[in-house]
């Protein structure tokens, strides 16, 4: 495998701390155990190790070459799609439209790979939501036919095309000719960890002053005050690290965290949308003390396409 040696000191500084904070929390879940070893720590150290291994796949990404990058990110875009699909239950007529679906992913991301922005921008919102339905009439099954046309066309907006994303921003500066190459991992880091951190200030926010729900039908645990709360609080990150991380200057950074902490709000209610009318409380099980892999990047479904967009609009 090779490993990009010549990334940026502000990443690498920023990947230092990440670890910092994990080997932190696993050193106070020691001591906590040991202390008070009556209580039960299972879903508190369930959740401190599948961070591990998030934190571990995340930084593959940045570190390894292009390639390598692509292919971990082709991978979580494969198993949110068969996540998803598990829960759709699909029709037993659509299996052979299911097989185009999964091989959209390895085409989206060898999009990226070839650094071929326009198809990678309407290969599936255009070609694979024209093809779908055409080859679904195909199979000659009328019954159900829109609600199933309709929810693999979603599910392959929400977990491939949106979430191939993060691998944009990663390519961005190879997509373009513009910056270096190097830019694209800080550009990818800075993204989600304003995500991450969004979603921790709006439940600290939200639990600490929330009184007016926002969609009490869909998320009873959102409140206008942990909305806000952490929307700003992810503007004033986004300007702190914006810097260090990012082209960016100061306003268009507090801009670029404002728009992550908005949106974030919006991919989490979206997706909890979408299992409370499945009638499930977590999307799988993937993820020990998580839930599912949709359950951890629910907000990157919003997140990584205008921020790309974002980015890609004001500097490059």
């Amino acid at each position: 495998m090779m490993i990009n040696l010549l990334l940026p000191p502000a990443l690498i500084t920023a990947l230092e701390g990440v670890f910092a904070l994990l080997i932190t929390a696993s050193l106070t879940l020691f001591i906590l155990g040991k202390r008070y070893p009556q209580k039960n720590w299972l879903e508190l150290k369930l959740r401190i190790r599948t961070w591990w291994w998030i934190v571990a796949c995340f930084s593959l990404t940045l570190l390894g070459n292009m390639p390598i990058a692509l292919l971990v990110l082709g991978l979580v875009s494969f198993l949110a799609l068969k996540e998803y699909l598990t829960l759709c239950s699909t029709r037993t007529a659509d299996h052979v439209v299911l097989f185009w679906a999964y091989l959209c992913i390895p085409l989206q991301y060898y999009w990226l790979g070839v650094h071929w922005y326009g198809m990678f921008i309407i290969f599936i919102p255009v070609y694979v939501f024209l093809f779908v339905p055409m080859r679904m009439v195909l199979v000659g099954e009328t019954q159900g036919f829109l609600k199933a046309a309709a929810s693999l066309q979603w599910g392959l907006m929400i977990c491939v095309f949106c979430l191939s994303h993060m691998g944009a921003v990663l390519a961005l500066p190879l997509l373009t000719g513009i910056g270096k190459a190097e830019h694209g991992p800080m550009l990818l880091f800075y993204l989600v960890a304003l995500t991450q951190l969004n979603d921790v200030a709006q439940y600290l926010w939200g639990k600490s002053f929330g009184r007016r729900k926002v969609s009490p039908k869909v998320s009873p645990n959102k409140t206008l005050e942990g909305f806000l709360g952490g929307a700003l609080t992810t503007s004033l990150l986004g300007w702190l690290l914006g810097p260090l991380l990012t082209p960016f200057s100061p306003l268009h950074a507090a801009l670029a965290g404002f728009l992550i902490g908005v949106m974030g709000f919006i991919g989490d209610i979206v997706i909890s949308a979408v299992k409370r009318d499945i009638g499930v409380k977590d999307s799988g099980r993937l993820l020990p003390g998580h839930g599912g892999i949709l359950d951890r990047l629910d907000s990157l479904t919003y997140t990584a396409p205008l921020f790309f967009h974002y980015t890609h609009y004001l500097y490059y």
